[in-house]
């Protein structure tokens, strides 16, 4: 587990509760991933498919809270309100984009520091697994926070 802040948001206390959570080989499906999918309605029959919008809209669920609804990173981008990278907080929604900064792709994770030009956001399908993963500051859409 990744150490948290004392006053982490509850949604944050369950991602890394989940940390290490990885998909399946050969084309099957980790059951665990399966459960996140269902917080977005979905039920693909193997895990090689984007579940980062999944993932989070799980660890908001457990925590009580309504997430995007959507199996799609920047459905994220209309979800809560806008926070500035200044006054970013541990546990605001980082969405970055994703092959280009105008076109659909993206990833989604929750923040949890910086470090030189990179944001360190815990979140899934990094890796192909639950992680904390550097992604570059120059490709952040937006900060997000209920």
């Amino acid at each position: 587990m990744f150490v948290l802040p004392a006053d982490s948001p509850k949604w944050l206390e369950i991602a890394n509760a989940e940390l290490g959570v990885h998909e399946a080989a050969g084309g099957a499906i980790n059951p665990r991933i399966a459960e996140y999918y269902a917080a977005v309605g979905l039920h693909p029959s193997d895990d090689e498919v984007a579940w980062c919008s999944a993932f989070a809209n799980f660890c908001m669920q457990q925590a009580g809270l309504s997430g995007s609804g959507s199996a799609a990173a920047r459905s994220w981008l209309r979800w809560g309100r806008q926070i500035d990278l200044t006054r970013a907080q541990v546990g605001d929604v980082a969405v970055f984009w994703r092959d280009s900064a105008v076109g659909w792709k993206g990833h989604v994770a929750f923040f949890v520091g910086a470090a030189g030009g990179n944001l360190l956001v815990l979140g899934g399908n990094q890796g192909n697994a639950v992680s904390v993963a550097p992604y570059p500051r120059g490709r952040l859409l937006g900060l997000r926070r209920p």
